[in-house]
């Protein structure tokens, strides 16, 4: 009884309290009241209601209530209203971490197909922006986020993990498998930003084993590493970068071959369907071989790399790279790499990965093949 008695008490306590708090405290813990939807009126005067995402150049993505996110062209909207806020970016204006963005336009929106009025704070005049002349209609808060914010190390990262198997049960028994993830920072994310930095993480393994009565078992097993830090200049398109990769390939008899280094990267082609990246850096390259130490190289190189992702339509991206390293102290251990990759979206954010690596040392040691060709498939997850 006495439990009893104290709960009753602690709950009357607590009801006293609530009683006696000012209302002024009340009303701050109440939720703030939740603003109206926007809405989206076209030419042929269909309205839709939901939310404003945002506008680049053309077109703008409204979120419907009914049909989802739909991408619209400017020129198909009678009227847009949208209570923000939002932020107007102009098509000449470029943009850094360091740049003055207090004299943007920003609030919420009344636009035409032509025009688009900004309304700031109570009592601030109106700003009118032509809508051929608006690159960019983004929600405030996230740009303000985009040009202004530093992630910390676990944000903002996007990327894929990908797996793999093959079991064969017959006279031969085979298992197979690989998996990997390649993660993406760039910062900031938005592409129309200017870049200040990226940073890249992969990773790839390839492990089998096949047996048969009365003969040696075979051996598979493949292991690729890399991390690479870029850092934009002014220029936009250029970088400058450090990178270090590790390998261990018992198809080709290498136990471990790491490469550390640094040099300057170039964006040559950068839109919505195609990026080609082309890199040239100075390099420390160690190999050991075949688990002997007699075999170990330290060598002086340098590293010659381009990557080409080019978007098909419907979602299927194709990536590819090639790099050539050419060592100048023993001239004729020189090695390249190569990879293909075609991801085709199967359901949501899975996908299939039908991909090859071909891998090339020119002096690997005695009853090892020069090249080790690898084929791919799995089930690859994205994310953001």
């Amino acid at each position: 009884m006495r439990n009893y008695a104290r709960y009753l008490m602690m709950a009357g306590l607590g009801l006293a309290a609530w009683l006696a708090m000012p209302r002024a405290t009340l009303l701050a813990q109440t939720p703030p009241p939740k603003p109206p939807p926007d809405t989206l009126v076209l030419n042929d005067d269909e309205k839709l209601v939901g939310h404003f995402v945002r506008s680049n150049r053309g077109d703008l993505r409204f979120k419907s209530d009914l049909l989802g996110e739909v991408t619209i062209p400017w020129t198909k909207v009678k009227e847009l209203r949208a209570a923000g806020p939002y932020t107007v970016v102009g098509k000449d204006i470029k943009l850094g971490r360091s740049s003055d963005t207090s004299k943007l336009p920003k609030g919420s929106l009344d636009a035409t197909a032509k025009q688009i009025t900004v309304t700031g704070a109570p009592g601030a005049a109106p700003e009118t922006v032509a809508v051929a002349d608006a690159a960019h209609v983004i929600e405030s808060s996230e740009f303000e986020q985009q040009v202004m914010h530093s992630p910390g190390p676990g944000e903002d990262w996007t990327g894929s993990i990908n797996a793999g198997a093959t079991l064969v049960e017959a006279t031969q028994q085979s298992r197979t498998f690989s998996a990997g993830f390649a993660l993406v920072r760039a910062v900031p994310m938005e592409a129309w930003l200017d870049p200040r930095d990226r940073t890249l993480v992969g990773f790839n393994f390839a492990s089998g084993i096949v047996k048969q009565p009365g003969t040696a078992e075979i051996k598979t097993d493949i292991l690729h590493g890399g991390l690479e830090r870029d850092e934009y200049f002014s220029t936009r398109r250029m970088y400058g970068f450090a990178q270090a990769t590790f390998d261990h390939n018992y198809s080709q008899g290498l136990d471990l071959g790491s490469q550390v280094g640094g040099g300057i990267g170039w964006t040559v082609v950068k839109s919505a369907a195609n990026v080609l990246d082309a890199k040239a850096s100075l390099t420390y390259l160690h190999q050991s071989f075949d688990g002997s130490s007699s075999s170990d190289q330290s060598l002086a190189a340098s590293n010659f790399a381009e990557a080409f992702t080019h978007k098909f339509k419907h979602g299927v991206v194709l990536a590819q790279t090639v790099s050539a390293t050419p060592t100048w102290n023993i001239t004729k251990d020189w090695l390249a790499n190569a990879s293909v990759v075609m991801t085709v979206p199967a359901y949501k954010r899975l996908n299939i990965a039908l991909g090859a690596i071909d891998s090339y040392l020119n002096n690997p040691p005695p009853s090892f093949k020069k090249n080790s060709f690898q084929l791919t498939t799995g089930l690859t997850y994205t994310f953001k």
